[in-house]
């Protein structure tokens, strides 16, 4: 005869395993997201179009200044000079930092996963202005035989202050949102300094030697274009281009 004890285990047993099976069978594995989808480039290349140009220092340039390095011998860098203002006899302004900084709306664009080498050699950083996408890694390369610490100055991005004690040491950052631009300083070495672009696209490009820079790949469209430069300030430009059109535009910037 089945005792009243026996009927109560049953019914407890059956109650528990429904509630096992109404909260996913009782498995104590952790639930995990699906990975995102990889973003794909929204432009058509048959239809991309091109922003060229070239940046012009207007006036006699400054000459560069003699960086003194006595502080530390091992950096032993002669004939090292500032880079603050860098033109050619035509007056091709270099390091300029040149992007499209509207008109792209709400297009998502692919983030390469190839890092951004910023390297210190000869107590300088090289190079002396660059650009980055958001979640790009920036590697930061010690390539002298002493201490850098690499401090960088963000005003939206989290601020970091990372020392390589020994030559050859690496270190990989990436910025989680877009900001133009980014200081970096060494606290060792109060003359090295640089500064990166970080751009939710790829349409950025700094200005070479002779001044000219290139932004490809663009969906046809209107667009405002800055050119940044360390002292000089800004410039900005309206920019429509059409399918498959290249169009070059000229930047002044005055002392």
């Amino acid at each position: 005869m089945t005792s009243i004890r026996q009927v109560v285990c049953g019914i407890l047993v059956v109650g528990l395993a429904a509630v096992a099976a109404a909260c996913g069978g009782g498995s104590n594995e952790p639930v995990t997201e699906a990975p995102a989808a990889p973003v794909s480039n929204p432009v058509d290349p048959a239809t991309a179009a091109v922003i060229t140009g070239r940046v012009t220092f207007m006036g006699q340039a400054p000459a560069p200044e003699a960086i003194t390095m006595a502080s530390d011998p091992r950096c032993a860098n002669t004939g090292a000079v500032t880079e603050t203002v860098v033109a050619d006899a035509k007056g091709g302004l270099q390091n300029v930092f040149v992007y499209v900084k509207d008109g792209l709306g709400n297009l998502a664009f692919p983030v390469p996963t190839t890092p951004v080498v910023l390297d210190q050699k000869g107590c300088q950083y090289r190079p002396h202005v660059f650009g980055v996408q958001v979640g790009q890694p920036v590697e930061i390369l010690n390539s002298d035989a002493t201490l850098h610490n690499i401090h960088a100055w963000p005003m939206t991005n989290q601020e970091f202050n990372v020392g390589q004690a020994l030559q050859g040491l690496r270190h990989t950052h990436t910025f989680s949102t877009r900001e133009v631009m980014v200081p970096f300083k060494c606290d060792v070495h109060k003359w090295m300094n640089a500064f990166v672009g970080v751009l939710d696209h790829p349409f950025f490009a700094v200005t070479g030697a002779d001044g000219t820079f290139t932004l490809k790949g663009l969906p046809p469209g209107a667009y405002t274009v800055e050119a940044w430069h360390e002292k000089l300030g800004t410039q900005t430009q309206s920019v429509t281009v059409g399918t498959k059109e290249t169009k070059d535009i000229a930047v002044l910037f005055a002392g």
